[in-house]
């Protein structure tokens, strides 16, 4: 298939196709007139490119990730996937990590606020003075 119907079976845009193969995350063959061409396998191939991807994953990671769907049978492959999603699960819970402690020092602002916008309520008016 071409680029243009993978795009509308996958829901992704041709330049993000373009893209994951410029990463390397997939493959195409070309015709002699140089337009590309996708196995229907490409399809599998772009949703669990998406789904690493709505995880987090960069492009680089993932490419340490797919060589593991590619050779199933592979041990060291495995392994030095199960390496990669392990740092990225470390990375992301020091990102929960650093949003709660921004969330915590946000909620410190708003009782702050809180408090000042209680004392400006309860305060008499100023007296307007004449001119």
């Amino acid at each position: 298939m071409r680029i243009g119907e993978l795009s509308k079976r996958t829901g992704v845009s041709p330049r993000s196709l373009r893209y994951y193969e410029e990463q390397g995350l997939l493959t195409s063959s070309r015709s002699d007139a140089g337009q590309r061409h996708y196995s229907d396998a490409a399809v599998q191939r772009v949703s669990l490119i998406r789904q690493l991807f709505d995880a987090g994953m960069s492009s680089r990671v993932i490419a340490t990730v797919l060589p593991c769907v590619d050779v199933p049978g592979d041990l060291g492959v495995a392994e030095e996937t199960f390496t990669a999603m392990m740092r990225e699960r470390d990375r992301i819970d020091a990102d929960i990590a650093h949003l709660i402690e921004t969330r915590e020092a946000l909620d410190v602002l708003i009782r702050a606020n809180s408090r000042h916008r209680a004392e400006l309520s309860t305060a008499p008016e100023p007296v307007a003075q004449s001119a």
